[in-house]
């Protein structure tokens, strides 16, 4: 099966994340003041992210793709939010939308990859993913550090919410074909009882 519009999608929010992450550390810590600050933020979005996997799991089948379009405009809203933070209550509520983003995200990627792959054939799926996501990380920094260099961090949150909007169009497209080839499937199954 094809899974390339999932490889193209998940290598944008790679990139997106790779080029803002190192900064929005350092972005962390200077509106925290304190590692422990900053560690209390990290920890609010691992743990929000693993509590929700929980609720998901259930719900996982059925929304895939709908949680895998959510979580990158989630994830925008977020990068469009963060600039403008002046109050560290404010980064932890963030810091809780990012984890609640990252279980979707990860959970649906994978999801789909089992679900637009056949057994046997998987590992070919799994290494072309892989390898093109590493290379997004890969470039996501240098692109990150050229861009800082030249235009402020508030850019550089600007342009990853774009990537993760580019995102959520790449997967609500393929959500829409998909569900298409899905329907004319079913009806044509149906003319033929």
């Amino acid at each position: 099966m094809n899974v390339r519009w999932l490889i193209r999608s998940q290598s944008i929010v790679t990139l997106a994340a790779g080029m803002i992450y190192p900064y929005y550390l350092l972005f962390l810590k200077n509106l925290g003041n304190s590692y422990s600050k900053y560690g209390l933020a990290f920890a609010v979005f691992t743990i929000s992210s693993a509590a929700v996997s929980q609720w998901l799991a259930p719900r996982l089948d059925r929304h895939g793709m709908g949680l895998l379009t959510l979580s990158s405009v989630g994830m925008m809203i977020a990068m469009i939010l963060f600039p403008w933070l002046e109050a560290y209550s404010w980064v932890l509520v963030l810091q809780l939308l990012m984890g609640i983003c990252n279980a979707m995200q990860k959970m649906s990627e994978r999801l789909l990859i089992a679900d637009h792959s056949k057994r046997g054939e998987r590992g070919i799926v799994i290494g072309a993913f892989h390898f093109w996501t590493s290379v997004a990380s890969g470039f996501a920094v240098i692109i990150g550090g050229y861009m800082i260099d030249w235009l402020t961090i508030d850019v550089l949150f600007y342009t990853s919410a774009c990537l993760y909007a580019g995102s959520a169009w790449v997967t609500w497209r393929a959500g829409k074909r998909i569900s298409a080839v899905v329907s004319e499937t079913v009806g044509a199954a149906d003319s033929t009882f």
